[in-house]
């Protein structure tokens, strides 16, 4: 990146927005960021309380070589600032109804066992969808995730290629290419939902998660990830600014090009670029005052509850999956029918099992995750449905048939809960998303909010909602990408 001079004004203390400040910060800018909470992070925010530390946003974390880069672009290292823990297993995969469970591991004779236990066929494969998912990597995420699409024709080199590999296509039709017994496939089909994608309907490009996590492991950060965000934060308070507990009213523009943006307390800042890593359409609708519906699809949304326990379940990993009855009509009814799942398929993060600080001795900060459909739903009434949602959660976590937390609710010394419209309210996420635009194919590259504004001069995007997407990876890849604009021009 060569070196630049300027005045950038970042919206927003998200990981994108922090990733980026650190980036313009080292080509030379004056940087100020942003944020309207009271605490920087976004999505990656914390609970705490009562001696029970809960990550409100990622759990994991995958290439973190992405972060020593950008500690290093930021006269720190990464070593000195995080301790990192590799996690194994990466998952534990438990289906409603069935005795075997899965361990995702990241050795591969282990996942190879662990697949056997469904179909030894199947385990013979495991070789073949690696190898398939490593060229998809390779030629799909590395070349697209390091570049810019500012344009429609930029997605057009990579066609051949994607089509060749099969990575137009869904990424359970991918999946099913190599694995035939159904709770295999779905073990390796759910990682999109990471991202708010549907894995009948994304393109298998997003297959190759699976292989990234595979051959790069999977990592938590001691005393949660909401560290991630602090250490990011001091990082860039050494040579910039960050403003919390203001947010931005509007971006101001003149002949075409942004000249700063407008507080929520009424102040001018003056700056030559405007990075928003704001969610990307209420800076559109809100901030510039653009009413055309862009994206036409926004992601599901989560429910998520978090529970102080006064006890630990030692059959959970550091991440737990339940797979509800009907799994595809699930995924369905929440991505596409904007309704409720009849048969909840919940994710389960027990930091615990590998940093015992982050609950009071012999207790558990158990957060579980329901996808849930966006706030576009006419079907669902949070004041009205909440205590039924919350109720079925419960009872998947304890029956004998789902997980088996026997004497769970007499154990709860906590309880929160998030819903759509905390998403909405809290974080200002248009219809209460939780990932940004949904990853279909049509939404995707050249077809996302590009890194640099088309119209007008000086004002980019960083984050989830711009390319190459949503999960930490796709954000930090994004915040190189950003900078990198904004510095060449």
């Amino acid at each position: 990146m060569t070196s630049g001079r300027g005045r950038a004004v970042v919206i927003g203390a998200g990981l994108g927005g922090l990733a980026v400040a650190i980036r313009l910060l080292a080509a030379g800018m004056e940087v100020q960021v942003v944020e309207a909470q009271p605490t920087p992070g976004g999505r990656a925010g914390r609970i705490s309380e009562r001696g029970h530390t809960f990550d409100t946003g990622p759990s994991l974390l995958t290439l973190p070589r992405l972060l020593e880069e950008l500690f290093e672009l930021g006269g720190a290292g990464l070593a000195g600032e995080l301790t990192l823990r590799r996690l194994e297993p990466f998952y534990r995969i438990h289906w409603r109804g069935e005795r075997r469970s899965l361990d995702f591991s990241g050795d591969r004779e282990v996942l190879a066992g662990q697949i056997a236990k469904f179909s030894q066929e199947d385990a013979h494969r495991l070789p073949a969808f690696l190898e398939a998912s490593r060229r998809i990597y390779e030629e799909g995420i590395l070349a697209a995730g390091g570049r810019p699409f500012l344009h429609r024709r930029d997605l057009a080199p990579l066609v051949p290629s994607m089509l060749r590999l099969g990575a137009v296509r869904s990424v359970e039709h991918f999946v099913h290419r190599f694995f035939r017994e159904p709770h295999v496939r779905q073990a390796f089909a759910f990682h999109p939902l990471f991202i708010g994608g549907d894995p009948f309907r994304v393109p298998a490009v997003y297959a190759a998660l699976a292989y990234l996590q595979i051959d790069e492991g999977v990592w938590y950060v001691e005393g949660g990830m909401h560290e991630l965000v602090l250490a990011l934060s001091r990082v860039v308070e050494r040579r910039g600014e960050i403003r919390l507990g203001e947010g931005v009213r509007r971006i101001q523009t003149e002949g075409g090009r942004v000249r700063g943006v407008v507080t929520s307390g009424g102040e001018f800042l003056p700056a030559e670029v405007v990075v928003s890593n704001a969610d990307v359409v209420a800076t559109q609708r809100e901030l510039l005052g653009r009413r055309e519906l862009v994206p036409s699809r926004l992601s599901m949304s989560c429910y998520l509850l978090h529970l102080g326990l006064e006890t630990r379940y030692p059959q959970l990993a550091h991440h737990t999956l339940l797979v509800g009855e009907d799994y595809p009509a699930f995924v369905r009814d929440v991505t596409r029918r904007g309704r409720l799942g009849q048969s909840p398929s919940l994710y389960l993060h027990s930091p615990t099992a590998s940093d015992p600080q982050m609950a009071p001795p012999g207790g558990d900060s158990l957060t579980v995750l329901l996808p849930v459909p966006n706030l576009s739903s006419r079907q669902v009434e949070w004041a009205r449905d909440g205590a039924g949602v919350r109720e079925s959660v419960l009872v998947a976590l304890e029956s004998p048939t789902g997980l088996g937390l026997e004497g769970l609710r007499e154990r709860i010394r906590l309880e929160r809960a998030w819903t759509p419209l905390d998403f909405q309210q809290a974080l200002g996420a248009v219809e209460g998303n939780a990932f940004g635009p949904e990853p279909v194919l049509l939404q995707s590259a050249s077809f996302r909010q590009p890194n640099r504004d088309r119209r007008i001069e000086g004002l980019y995007y960083v984050g989830a909602g711009t390319h190459p997407g949503a999960g930490i990876p796709g954000v930090l890849m994004g915040a190189a990408i950003t900078a990198r604009l904004v510095v060449d021009g």
